[in-house]
């Protein structure tokens, strides 16, 4: 299948910074080790950056342990998070914007998913001195940037070296590294075991930062949540769902436009739509089988089409659904969110009709379960 969309060519956007310029060089030797050494000759100099990145990310990893070490092992993670979850193009972003207007809520910023190694140590410097190496838009979409704006913790854990299918758009001409990564059934229990750890331990760290309990956003947690509500018992998760025939070829832009700007190969976007194809049904199957899992009150759902139209009474249904108190005084703070993003303009694609059969084909019990 072709995509007839406007996203096969890259749209010229000012420079930033590759994703990988925040790992640390145990993480990064991998990397390379996995993908055989398959950087080609163009991103040869990126490497480069990212190899000295990494050395200095490790330095600064192990001076942040120095320093607050004891203090983020001895922090207790009281109350346990919110976990937006749904599909990658679904509205995500939009719902935990609109969650952490509550100002309760802390959430990890782009310092502390794209700095993860030492973002307690350097969070001042990146929001004061660093403005410069972000661009003020997102590139698969024009939503906000900036250091300071909300973040997917999944680039945390690509970041600190946890298998994740983040990092397949870094080689997008190569297979996946980590094939069963999205739902964690490919891990083993070692590598399983390391992963809540690590997660845990990230969480710590954005709470000594933030002092509050977290809203996360993270498609890939839409897969997971059997895993997340043994690490949090008492987690609460809003799902938020979106016509499939729109989200299709809005995920096919995603990765693009992320193996466009953040890989080491020029992409022949060869297996892209079916990654999606396949990686669509992981999400919505895992959620489906995790539903019996959910207490009430720790589970709403919502429409991305009903959001975008009454932000303000699906919040309070979230809220209500939730057991959440305050609404009242968090609504100003939604409405004058939605006065200030009320021009904003989503990207818009077409399907061939033969994009459209295979859809409605292989995703078509999930279109029907929704509604759609």
């Amino acid at each position: 299948m072709q995509t007839t969309a406007q996203d096969a060519k890259p749209r010229k956007r000012d420079w930033s910074p590759r994703i990988w310029e925040g790992t640390d060089v145990f993480t990064w030797l991998r990397m390379l080790r996995d993908n055989g050494f398959a950087v080609q000759p163009p991103y040869w100099y990126i490497a480069g950056i990212v190899s000295v990145n990494s050395v200095m990310n490790t330095v600064l990893r192990w001076t942040l342990n120095g320093w607050h070490g004891e203090r983020v092992r001895d922090t207790v993670i009281d109350e346990h998070p919110i976990f937006v979850i749904g599909h990658w193009r679904t509205g995500t972003t939009l719902l935990h914007e609109l969650l952490i207007r509550d100002p309760r809520f802390g959430f990890p910023d782009m310092q502390d998913c794209f700095n993860p190694h030492h973002a307690l140590l350097t969070n001042h410097f990146f929001k004061r001195y660093a403005k410069w190496m972000l661009p003020d838009k997102r590139p698969m979409d024009n939503m906000p940037f900036g250091w300071e704006r909300p973040q997917e913790d999944e680039f945390a854990l690509a970041l600190l070296g946890m298998p994740s299918t983040y990092t397949d758009f870094a080689f997008p001409n190569r297979p996946p590294t980590h094939p069963g990564a999205l739902d964690l059934s490919g891990l083993t229990p070692a590598q399983l075991a390391k992963w809540k750890r690590v997660f845990v331990r990230f969480l710590k760290e954005v709470t000594v930062r933030t002092g509050k309990q977290l809203v996360l956003k993270s498609p890939p947690h839409t897969a997971r949540v059997p895993v997340l509500m043994e690490l949090f018992p008492d987690a609460k998760f809003v799902h938020i769902v979106r016509d499939p025939r729109v989200v299709f070829p809005s995920t096919v832009n995603l990765w693009k436009s992320m193996a466009l700007k953040h890989g080491l190969q020029t992409p022949t976007f060869a297996g892209f739509e079916e990654k999606v194809l396949r990686e669509f049904r992981v999400i919505y199957d895992r959620l489906e089988e995790a539903r019996p899992l959910f207490k009430p009150g720790h589970f709403a759902e919502l429409r991305y089409e009903n959001l975008v139209r009454d932000p303000v009474g699906e919040l309070r249904q979230v809220y209500a659904t939730l057991n959440l108190e305050g609404f009242d005084a968090v609504r100003p703070r939604i409405e004058e969110y939605q006065r200030q993003n009320a021009n904003y303009e989503t990207n818009k694609f077409q399907l061939t009709d033969e994009q459209r059969a295979v859809i409605e084909q292989r995703w078509g019990d999930v279109i029907r379960r929704y509604g759609y």
